[in-house]
């Protein structure tokens, strides 16, 4: 009865509010977005039998962050994108309070999801479930219920789990805060997905040189780059620095070797993921072809969200555009996926000053820049980059507030792609080096202007905005 319940309401929400949504002059032309309320964490992300399967942490009846449903869409090409049924909702005592994030493995053929039921009291506390539901005949999840409850020695916050399997064994990680207010990551392994053994903390504030890294760790993923084992996960509660760690919350990674027999996982420094202003909860999955792909969800929780220009339309919040990651020099390297070079429309060419520059139309579109020298980009009346010889600079005004704020990537820079949407703009630094990722709300037509004695080499292109089905 409470399913049917949130799905009337989730129906109606659907049916009143998508042809305002529809009407936003910012509503993105290629990325994906929810057709109403707000959109979050990337979840499910997977191929299998010829499709890729994205699923989304999903508010329908709001632009907030209330009960969580898992939304789902699939593709063949990572372009053109369709609707499917709805994956969950937080129907069950054990979700009562939201279907969180989570992760999807193929098991008998059929797609398995692994989430968090999450669960508040009355009384201020909490706890979370890991739960498993199963794909079925009509391309709907049957919930098997939980198979993990609260840890012993952590708070309620153990959410997120990421399962994969290796030499026959089901492995998963987990985010948690422990009892002393300390974010970590646990590993788990299983026989069956139903069945899960401890094998303890792998990493987190106080292991493998970290010291005090946070208060919770939030969406790991674990995962074999190269020659490496990379641990992605986005630590809460980080001191700004002058140059990093600049939004609310952080999307990171750690590469190292996770010992799988003793449960051990030796690592190097943290890295950010993203300079940008929005990017948050990444996951990643394998291709057919062995390529490790990366969505994010462009977005950051608690920081001027709902000051967004879309709020007044029903929607909030896009996914960022697919990623392909490999390691340079120890470093995770993220380009965007190569599917989505068949968006392009005709190419304009053009070299000089970037005094003399054309201004380029930007409301969907790539910009490619190979550089020497210093310059300024306006990004209509709404972002600003700059290149001063020692680092980019990105800035805009804080639409809380109207202050200028600004982010940050140190380096040097020879080559530059941007994307751009109605509503974002992703830039890729010397190849997949560095990426800063933003929300971003122009005017109608906006425009790319040059600034600056540097000398440029551009290449542009228009974007297809294809449909939605």
């Amino acid at each position: 009865m409470q399913e049917a319940s949130l799905l009337k309401q989730l129906t109606l929400a659907v049916m009143s509010g998508q042809v305002r949504a529809a009407q936003d002059p910012h509503r993105p032309g290629w990325h994906l977005a929810p057709c109403v309320g707000l959109l979050n964490d990337p979840n499910g992300f997977i191929y299998h039998a010829g499709y890729y399967h994205l699923f989304y942490q999903w508010n329908p009846l709001a632009c907030a962050h209330g009960s969580k449903y898992w939304g789902h869409w699939r593709s063949a090409d990572l372009i053109h994108w369709e609707h499917q049924p709805l994956a969950l909702a937080p129907s069950e005592e054990y979700e009562s309070h939201g279907c969180y994030s989570g992760s999807a493995v193929i098991h008998d053929e059929r797609i398995h999801l692994m989430y968090t039921g999450n669960v508040k009291y009355p009384d201020g506390s909490r706890t979370a479930f890991q739960c498993l539901a199963r794909e079925n005949a009509r391309g709907e999840f049957d919930k098997l219920g939980p198979v993990l409850s609260l840890p012993v020695g952590y708070t309620g916050h153990v959410r997120d789990p990421k399962v994969w399997q290796h030499d026959g064994r089901w492995y998963m990680v987990l985010g948690a805060q422990d009892l002393e207010l300390k974010g970590k990551v646990l590993l788990f392994r299983s026989p069956d997905l139903h069945q899960w053994q401890s094998l303890g903390e792998i990493a987190g504030s106080g292991i493998s040189g970290l010291n005090d890294f946070g208060y919770m760790w939030e969406c790991p993923d674990l995962f074999a780059l190269g020659d490496e084992d990379v641990l992605i996960f986005c630590p809460q509660g980080l001191a700004a620095e002058a140059e990093r760690y600049r939004n609310t919350y952080q999307a990171g990674y750690v590469c190292g070797k996770l010992d799988y027999q003793q449960g051990q996982f030796n690592h190097g420094a943290f890295h950010e993921l993203d300079a940008g202003f929005e990017f948050y909860a990444p996951q990643t999955t394998l291709a057919a072809d062995g390529r490790r792909l990366l969505f994010g969800w462009m977005g950051i929780p608690d920081q001027d969200e709902l000051y967004q220009p879309t709020v007044n339309y029903g929607w909030i919040h896009t996914m960022s555009c697919p990623r392909e990651l490999s390691l340079r020099n120890g470093k995770v390297i993220q380009r965007p996926a190569r599917e989505l070079t068949a968006l392009r429309t005709v190419l304009f060419q053009w070299k000089g000053s970037a005094d003399a520059a054309p201004p380029l139309r930007i409301d969907s579109a790539e910009i490619q820049l190979e550089i020497s020298g210093e310059f300024t980009l306006q990004l209509a009346d709404a972002m600003t980059l700059e290149w001063d010889g020692e680092r980019l600079t990105l800035s805009r005004k804080n639409l809380r507030t109207g202050e200028r704020e600004f982010r940050y990537w140190r380096g040097s820079v020879q080559q530059l792609q941007l994307l751009f949407d109605r509503c974002s703009v992703e830039i890729f630094i010397n190849n997949g080096e560095g990426v800063m990722t933003s929300s971003y709300f122009p005017q109608p037509e906006p425009l790319a202007i040059f600034s600056g004695n540097g000398e440029l080499r551009l290449r542009h292109w228009l974007l297809l905005s294809p449909m939605l089905e």
